[in-house]
């Protein structure tokens, strides 16, 4: 604003200009190993016994307390490959698992994912166009390009996730006959039952219940996205392999946020150091 004026020759000196403000610092993913899972589990567990126990305040729901972002050991929580396929296998019958099995293995922000169409996923080459995305602007629903420049890409899709994709549009072809006239053709792949535009807060709130009655501890629907880029460096992709697949600018962004280290990898990273090193006494 003050930028603007100063180029109308309103003022003169831009006095936010000399403003020194410290640099912000983004949390970077933890996996929820099993400590950490035991020290979470203590925490909720007493939390919500004090909750319970409070004859001033009316009680909070348990997955209230559950989701409570003081409770974990970082913002950003990365589950590991078991807790991934726990959650995977209890959402199996889940109307939105085809959306959250797409977020988890190919990294897909919750936007993406919501307005992703049928006419950008083409079955025969096994790839999604991320064209659009659909975010909430003064609690409007609103359709628009992707994230950045760089996020607008082709998103490769494994086997497993076109047969997943493919079970969902059998799923959503028995919803619209079901629906009739009152169907909603908005050529979403993930849709409200009328065919509609998804909600991305509901999306997430709707994860975190899922979550939450399968019993593996808290994660954000956008920390699959975390989780997906671990999984692929995990796998042995390199990091330009993954960066392209979160479609970022940078191969710094993607080494920087999104990176945990499954302590699997981390201990067989370990192990193949120490076996360079020749000893003649026995450890």
């Amino acid at each position: 604003m003050l930028a603007a004026v100063m180029r109308e020759h309103l003022v003169s000196f831009n006095a936010a200009a000399l403003v020194s403000l410290p640099a912000s610092k983004k949390a970077k993913g933890m996996v929820w190993t099993k400590p950490r899972v035991e020290a979470f589990n203590r925490a909720f567990r007493e939390r919500l016994q004090a909750a319970f126990a409070d004859p001033d305040h009316p009680p909070a729901s348990a997955i209230h307390i559950w989701t409570r972002s003081e409770l974990r050991p970082s913002p950003v929580m990365i589950w590991t490959p078991a807790q991934l396929g726990a959650f995977l296998d209890h959402a199996a019958t889940d109307r939105l698992y085809a959306l959250f099995h797409l977020i988890a293995f190919r990294g897909l922000r919750r936007g993406e994912a919501c307005g992703a169409r049928w006419i950008d996923l083409d079955f025969d080459e096994g790839v999604l166009a991320v064209a659009k995305q659909l975010t909430v602007v003064d609690g409007r629903i609103e359709e628009s390009d992707p994230k950045t420049e760089f996020s607008d890409g082709v998103a490769a899709l494994d086997k497993g996730t076109l047969a997943t994709l493919r079970s969902h549009r059998q799923r959503q072809l028995a919803e619209k006959q079901h629906s009739g006239h009152a169907w909603q053709d908005s050529g979403r792949i993930f849709t409200k039952q009328d065919g509609s535009n998804l909600h991305p807060h509901r999306v997430s709130r709707h994860f975190e219940r899922l979550a939450f009655s399968a019993g593996l501890p808290p994660i954000r629907l956008h920390d699959l996205r975390h989780g997906a880029a671990t999984l692929s460096l995990a796998a042995g992709n390199d990091m330009k392999i993954t960066s392209a697949m979160l479609r970022h600018a940078s191969l710094a962004t993607t080494s920087d946020l999104y990176t945990a280290v499954l302590p699997e990898v981390a201990h067989a990273a370990a192990e193949a150091s120490a076996v360079l090193v020749p000893r003649t006494t026995p450890m």
